[in-house]
């Protein structure tokens, strides 16, 4: 049986986060072999497509939020492109930039599952809202806008879309979360897989409760990946790194334990910023897991 064909959406877009750098991710993690990776995996790979800003679109100086325009045009047009993707039976696989972009990434999956899981790997939950922000950058709302938590809806970004359930929502590697965060999650009915229950019963359980929960009658499972749930010392060149993350073994086995599950049907893998790495190191490393997550194995 022949594997199912992936489509490569690069997205080189960093304004949704606080420091420079991330919009050159999407490049370096190709320029380390990605699409030879999986083509050697066995999957016919798509590569061309490229999610940029267009010109002349600039949000007011001084709002709260920042570079709220910015970010609505490319999900917009993030959000077309995953649903083409989709409609075409590809897998897409989206490569940020900051971790806004999973907003178009959400928004073009919902126009075509009805019911939506997401199981994102992060050491923030990316729960605040333009009220509870304290660095009004939008790669902390990203989940909430997701849930149809904030003043932007999925549905206002492209047609059809729809909001996902926090019943069928998972976040795993959380080590850094705002007071009005832990209140959210705590009160919507999302489910937290912090570094405490991981150091507590192992990744591999961990995983496979997200699964359950994610894929209790969704037709789809969207895997978020930002490279700042593992640890530092792994992935230096993230912009907003916290101490005690994944360790190596338990990021490869997570994604190996997600492959073997059968359920993503989508993933995107955010944060990687050269201008902050040394010696590419979280380049190389997103490259690896990507290819665990589509297939790589040890033996």
């Amino acid at each position: 049986m022949s594997q199912p064909s992936i489509s490569i959406i690069r997205v080189p877009f960093g304004l949704g986060a606080g420091r420079p750098g991330s919009e050159n991710g999407p490049d370096s993690i190709m320029k380390f072999g990605l699409a030879k990776k999986l083509a050697g995996l066995g999957y016919d790979v798509q590569a061309d497509s490229s999610i940029r800003l267009p010109d002349g679109i600039r949000s007011p100086a001084g709002a709260k939020m920042k570079h709220v325009q910015e970010v609505l045009a490319v999900s917009g047009l993030l959000g077309e492109a995953v649903s083409k993707a989709v409609a075409g039976g590809r897998v897409p696989l989206i490569l940020g930039g900051d971790h806004s972009i999973a907003i178009g990434s959400l928004a073009g999956l919902t126009r075509h599952y009805g019911k939506m899981g997401v199981i994102w790997v992060d050491a923030h939950s990316d729960l605040n809202t333009e009220s509870t922000s304290p660095s009004g950058n939008m790669h902390g709302i990203s989940l909430a806008v997701g849930l149809g938590l904030s003043h932007i809806k999925l549905k206002d970004i492209v047609e059809g879309a729809a909001s996902i359930q926090a019943e069928n929502c998972v976040i795993i590697g959380a080590r850094d979360l705002d007071r009005d965060e832990k209140e959210l999650i705590r009160s919507c009915g999302l489910t937290c897989f912090t570094m405490h229950e991981i150091d507590r019963v192992g990744i591999e359980k961990v995983v496979r409760e997200a699964l359950q929960i994610a894929g209790a009658g969704t037709d789809g499972v969207h895997l978020s990946f930002d490279v700042d749930s593992v640890d530092p010392i792994e992935a230096p060149g993230t912009g907003t790194p916290v101490r005690g993350g994944l360790s190596y073994r338990e990021a490869h086995l997570l994604l190996e334990l997600l492959s073997e599950s059968g359920r993503i049907t989508s993933a995107d893998f955010v944060e990687v910023n050269p201008l902050l790495d040394r010696n590419n190191q979280t380049s190389k490393l997103a490259v690896e897991l990507i290819g665990s997550l589509f297939g790589s194995r040890i033996l």
